[in-house]
């Protein structure tokens, strides 16, 4: 970060003050408003903080216009098909991609931290069976914390790796006991020759009554899920990881804080409401009356449009291509409902309507597909993206620790209520 470019000016009530202008080295220069309270007695206004930067970070970059994801600088397209999970988790993580003595220990560590503490497991006895794998595992990474106090403390860099490992390595071995749990199955151990995807889908998907076959096409796929997922830049979830770590949490705390955020519909249920619509549209010749119904205001086009992205999300692209992979792979080449997504993407990408409105397919769109042909639920969906995702919320959470200029965060507010007014005792009320 740079402070060299020319201030700016803002003139209130007769009076200018010179906000400097921070450059980053992508994307828009940033006007630096911290003094602006002390020095003017003003607050900006931000409702969503859709025009504010909460933090400075190295870690990923999104122009939603040209349509651009970068880690660290490399494309998420490229990391998603020359790449692997744990790699791009190295990457996340330490700032650069891991030299191959540098990935077999990170691998060797993730690996070795997959096993549960033996009395965890009793944890999810207190749940229902019908409770949603979301709710499981928001209280159960919350728990973590009362099962490994020796890495909580957070100003010991040493516990923060440690934390950091464990939360990367048991959050599959979690988010699997979550949904054998929910069906109703025995857990199933994790072990230390699959790889990180591979493991995860062993323990979804194993059962003791016969022997585990890993097909590689599937646990390609679901490594390259969990890259297409693994961070994107100042979320919603991520900002109340952040948030909940400007206080001094323990990590196991800001994460499941951050996966409680991540579990509303408008964040990591997109998926799952995508492949609603995709099924309520039910066949192709369907598509005509919905599209109309979407103009007329009557049904939403979910998986398409983003927050940020106005151009095609980078990681739809690649998402299509492991949606076409995986149900060549399971003989569902002709899935009703990837006929309804392809003929609807094809309408949304040539109607003006659409054009016009820049509602491009995300990366939602596809993803629920290959996932139910994989064999999740839909009740599952925003359950691995949490599981992805913890990668990237840990890496902004040790940035954040590890700023020296770190805060308790202590947004503002415009009041609109009552001036101050006398108590009246309640026999004297009308």
């Amino acid at each position: 970060m740079v402070d060299d470019v020319a201030p700016a000016v803002l003139n209130v009530a007769e009076k200018c003050y010179d906000l400097p202008t921070l450059k980053g080295t992508l994307g828009p220069d940033v006007v630096d408003v911290r003094q602006l309270y002390g020095e003017a007695d003003i607050f900006t206004y931000d409702p969503s903080f859709g025009s504010t930067a909460s933090c400075e970070s190295k870690i990923t970059y999104i122009d939603g216009d040209k349509g651009i994801l970068l880690h660290r600088g490399y494309p998420i397209d490229e990391l998603a098909k020359k790449s692997n999970f744990l790699e791009v988790a190295y990457l996340l993580l330490y700032g650069d991609l891991p030299t191959a003595s540098e990935y077999a220990a990170f691998e060797c560590n993730i690996t070795y931290h997959t096993m549960l503490h033996a009395q965890f497991d009793r944890f999810f006895e207190g749940f229902r069976r019908d409770a949603h794998p979301m709710g499981v595992l928001t209280g159960t990474i919350g728990a973590l914390s009362a099962f490994y106090p020796d890495s909580i403390d957070v100003s010991d860099p040493k516990q923060r790796e440690i934390s950091t490992h464990r939360l990367i390595a048991k959050m599959p071995t979690i988010a699997a006991r979550a949904f054998k749990y929910w069906s109703g199955q025995p857990f199933i151990s994790p072990r230390n020759n699959l790889t990180y995807a591979e493991n995860f889908l062993r323990m979804c998907f194993a059962v003791p009554a016969e022997d585990y076959v890993s097909n590689p096409v599937l646990t390609r796929a679901m490594d390259r899920i969990f890259i297409l997922h693994a961070d994107h830049e100042q979320n919603a979830s991520t900002s109340t990881v952040r948030m909940s770590g400007s206080s001094g949490a323990n990590p196991f705390a800001c994460i499941a804080a951050g996966i409680a955020c991540l579990w509303g519909p408008a964040h990591g249920g997109a998926n799952e409401e995508a492949l609603n619509m995709l099924k309520e549209i039910g066949t192709v010749d369907r598509i005509p009356e919905y599209v109309q119904g979407v103009k007329d205001r009557k049904y939403r086009l979910m998986g398409f449009g983003h927050r940020v992205y106005k151009n095609y999300d980078p990681r739809a692209k690649v998402m299509q291509e492991t949606a076409h992979e995986v149900l060549d792979e399971l003989g569902k080449h002709d899935e009703p409902l990837l006929k309804v997504a392809m003929e609807l993407e094809k309408i949304a990408l040539h109607d003006d309507y659409f054009v016009e409105r820049k509602l491009y397919p995300n990366v939602d769109f596809y993803s629920g597909i290959t996932l139910s042909a994989m064999g999740f639920p839909p009740e599952m969906f925003t359950v691995l993206f949490a599981l992805a995702r913890t990668v990237g919320w840990v890496a902004q959470w040790r940035e954040m620790i590890e700023d020296p200029h770190r805060r308790i965060a202590r947004p503002r507010q415009l009041y609109t209520g009552e001036t101050q007014r006398a108590y009246t005792p309640i026999e004297e009320r009308g």
